[in-house]
């Protein structure tokens, strides 16, 4: 499997700007990922969530 270019913390935090309030198109231009990418990093996000 490919290593991600970012780390946990980098996408969680990504994740975090777009509930301060930018738009997903926005984030994905800033930080160079597809939208597939950021709604990946969603779902991974959301499974983290779930074993802490």
């Amino acid at each position: 499997m490919k290593r991600s270019r970012f780390s946990e913390e980098q996408i969680i935090g990504i994740l975090k700007e777009h509930q301060a309030g930018i738009s997903a198109a926005e984030l994905c231009r800033k930080y160079g990922v597809s939208n597939a990418t950021y709604y990946i990093y969603g779902q991974l996000s959301r499974c983290k969530v779930f074993e802490i």
